[in-house]
């Protein structure tokens, strides 16, 4: 098992953007250095939680500062931008990675995001655009020839050779560099369209009883498509916090970072949107019962290094397996001993268990 973060990222709103970023930075460092795989990094626009509209900035400047972790989006949100700009950025971005660039793409699953580019998301416009985004992107990095693609939402033309001006901006990794498409619901069509084209499929994780059916969804149309799932594709997202007893796990968890983000943000943000159902262990639970307390027992692992071994390979089990966990990063410049020694224990005494 590979291990890696999701970093959203997230600040709290009273942290200053300069002093946010800065600590993200400083957070990807210190997983290089820790010796995790990966760390995927959001974007979104209206929400002051996560408050980073660009995560390839992140990117280009942590380039220099690590030697090792792959450094992925997570995501782009494809229906805010327009693919023959993205696509050259991404390339652009590529080469400075030299083969370590990631590029994870979704549809955007935030409100505020919708209406502040007019996308009606409730039709389905944002799934329909990312979409389209993604062959026009394709099409960028792997014709030889000149074409014109007229679109539902944008219209690209690659032009004719006439030097000394041309289209030139390919990925460094030929024909493009790995692409992973981010899916929250169940049976998403998200996953349905990482399949069709064997795209890495990444999800966040946030319960246990829906990760069945988005494989199930993905294998299905990877088969579809002629070809064999790989399960080392998939990435899975979980919020972990390791200590010496349970005990102490449970308190930090809640006292700390962790928990402050779920009560103040998160679980506010997901009941506003009706997505509780998704986080809840078994039918028939109350949304009032979902509490952080719920959280921390049924969702999150948390514990000691063999109780969070236990929960994993109980994620395991239920997931039927996946290549990477992705462990939740959070804003922790009030609690930096203590979250940094979680995460070291984590890659250094449970991960290396599921090897």
């Amino acid at each position: 098992m590979k291990t890696g973060a999701f970093m959203m990222p997230n600040n709290p709103p009273h942290r200053s953007i300069l002093d946010g970023h800065k600590h993200n930075l400083d957070y990807i460092c210190f997983l290089d250095k820790a010796g995790y795989d990966e760390v995927w990094i959001g974007e979104h626009y209206t929400t002051p939680w996560e408050p980073c509209p660009s995560p390839d900035l992140i990117i280009a400047q942590a380039i220099d500062k690590t030697s090792n972790i792959k450094l992925a989006t997570g995501a782009f949100l494809l229906p805010y931008h327009h693919p023959a700009e993205l696509a050259q950025r991404i390339a652009y971005l590529d080469h400075m990675a030299e083969g370590r660039l990631i590029v994870g793409v979704g549809a955007g699953g935030f409100p505020g995001d919708w209406q502040l580019f007019d996308v009606d998301a409730m039709a389905g416009v944002n799934r329909d655009m990312m979409f389209e985004s993604v062959e026009i992107m394709m099409k960028l990095w792997t014709s030889k020839e000149p074409f014109r693609y007229e679109g539902k939402y944008w219209t690209v033309q690659l032009p004719e050779t006439e030097d000394p001006t041309r289209f030139h901006l390919r990925p460094y990794q030929q024909p493009h560099p790995p692409l992973g498409v981010t899916a929250l619901s169940p049976q998403s069509p998200a996953m349905t369209m990482a399949g069709e084209k064997g795209y890495i499929p990444v999800n966040l994780g946030l319960g246990n009883q829906y990760l069945k059916e988005n494989w199930d969804t993905y294998e299905r149309a990877v088969n579809e498509a002629g070809r064999e799932a790989d399960r080392s594709m998939w990435r899975l997202g979980r919020d972990i916090f390791i200590a010496d007893t349970d005990k102490e796990a449970k308190k930090r968890a809640l006292e700390g970072p962790m928990g402050t983000t779920w009560r103040d943000y998160l679980l506010p943000l997901f009941s506003k949107f009706g997505l509780l159902d998704i986080m809840k262990h078994k039918p028939g639970i109350a949304d009032s019962d979902v509490t952080l307390e719920y959280l921390a027992d049924h969702n999150w692992l948390v514990g000691s290094p063999d109780t969070v071994s236990q929960k994993l390979a109980e994620v395991v089990d239920v997931s039927g397996g996946f290549g990477c966990l992705l462990t939740t990063a959070y804003d922790h410049l009030d609690h930096f001993d203590h979250w940094r020694e979680s995460k070291r224990r984590f890659v250094e005494e449970v991960a290396p268990r599921f090897d």
